[in-house]
């Protein structure tokens, strides 16, 4: 059993290196055709060490980063050569590949950065915190109530740009010693004002229900994932209707370390077919486009995991459910929305269409939906988070200026490390 252990784990290894070889080959001939930014003009970069797996935390921010970039010169900075070629196709700004650590210190030496942007907490990050004349900061790919929301990694940038009060009050439950008040600065959900895009069916009566899980998390305490427990019974309760339209929306990573919640995921997209095959007027919608914005925007309801999703649909006021986890051991934090919220257990999942209908019309849900949009991202009028992300830049370029001066004659020496310049590896990296 070892030996077999040990052979899958060496075919693995070979498979990936190939893998990164093949797109390292395929990005080479591509960038001889691209121009990069020339030096002294990037001002803020987004550090994004991740492969493609996780292309959907950077994707969340395109639209707030082009309109930034009006503004102030922006560019996204990637360590993957397979990342790097979904990027050159897609980002609205200009990208860099920087494999190694000695290709980032020439970048760094090259460019005048005021700001870089952490979307995730990968590892590698820890390789771009090395240099100190910028300041670092994590925006996260959403927000959400989830564990992630609180490490301690926190700590490890200079500044951190939340949704509004409810992170604040998350962090300060959680992080010991930690300035809150010179640290964190509450910007909304500026990817809000951006919700946008064409739906994929015709506009009729049918009640839209958005459903967004998430993956079924590699640790016990992260079970947030509704697709086994919860899913395949809920959809096909709202396919029997006949008057519902389901847009389906897994996680990118959905069934990466269960086989059995990946086969619950393949089940709901065959139950998805053959309803549309029965009635070809229902539009039902397996969604797995990088473009998220007008699925949260057109549903009528959305029933989502524990995940940034709650929080996204939240920023747009409308109806939504939350799957409970089914596993006991599946860390809630229940001192914020998910308090108050509108639980869906995995028992009550075949009945999921009385309470489809009790959150669009009763006026307490309602009410206690409206309380909580505003204590997680304030005002939430059009471009309004825009604007205050904005003004979070702003006050850190004040910020940079005023530190700039007092440290103007020190002197400028190596922040290198010659053992940390290491290769890239086309790999699943561990992720939210």
């Amino acid at each position: 059993m070892k030996i077999m252990s040990q052979v899958k784990t060496a075919r693995r290894i070979v498979r990936d290196l190939l893998r990164s070889r093949r797109n390292r080959n395929l990005l080479a001939e591509r960038l001889a055709d691209e121009t990069p930014p020339a030096p002294g003009t990037i001002e803020i970069a987004v550090y994004f060490a991740d492969t493609r797996v996780n292309l959907y935390q950077i994707r969340q921010w395109y639209a707030p980063l082009a309109e930034l970039a009006r503004e102030h010169p922006v560019a996204i900075i990637s360590r993957s050569p397979g990342t790097m070629m979904t990027l050159l196709d897609e980002a609205p700004v200009p990208v860099v590949y920087l494999r190694k650590v000695t290709d980032l210190e020439r970048f760094v030496a090259e460019q005048p950065l005021r700001i870089v942007f952490y979307v995730n907490q990968n590892t590698k990050n820890f390789q771009m915190f090395r240099y100190g004349r910028m300041w670092h900061v994590f925006i996260n790919h959403g927000e959400s109530d989830k564990m992630y929301m609180t490490t301690n990694q926190y700590k490890a940038y200079d500044f951190a740009f939340v949704a509004g009060q409810a992170a604040k009050d998350r962090l300060a439950r959680k992080l010991w010693d930690y300035d809150l008040e010179k640290k964190v600065l509450e910007i909304g959900r500026p990817q809000a004002d951006h919700f946008a895009g064409e739906t994929p069916y015709p506009a009729d009566d049918r009640t839209v229900v958005l459903y967004a899980p998430t993956w079924e998390g590699d640790r016990p305490a992260a079970a947030y994932g509704s697709i086994a427990s919860h899913g395949e019974a809920l959809v096909d309760a709202l396919l029997a209707t006949g008057r519902h339209r389901v847009i389906y929306r897994p996680h990118p990573r959905s069934g990466v370390v269960s086989r059995a919640y990946g086969a619950a995921n393949r089940r709901i997209v065959a139950a998805l077919e053959r309803a549309n095959a029965a009635d070809p007027s229902a539009h039902h919608v397996h969604d797995t486009g990088a473009a998220l914005g007008w699925q949260l925007a057109a549903a009528d309801v959305a029933i989502t995991d524990i995940s940034a999703m709650v929080y996204d649909r939240l920023a747009t006021g409308k109806p939504l459910i939350i799957a409970r986890p089914a596993s006991p051991e599946a860390e809630i934090d229940d001192s914020g929305y998910l308090s108050d919220c509108e639980w869906l257990h995995a028992e009550q999942s075949a009945s999921v269409v009385p309470l489809v209908d009790r959150v669009l019309t009763s006026t307490e849900a309602h009410e206690k939906l409206t309380h909580w949009v505003q204590t997680y991202f304030g005002d939430t009028a059009p471009g309004a988070a825009t604007a205050r992300f904005h003004a979070a830049v702003d006050a850190l370029y004040a910020e940079w200026n005023r530190v700039a001066a007092i440290h103007a004659h020190d002197p400028i020496t190596s922040e290198s490390n010659p053992f940390d310049d290491e290769d890239d590896e086309d790999e699943a990296p561990s992720g939210d």
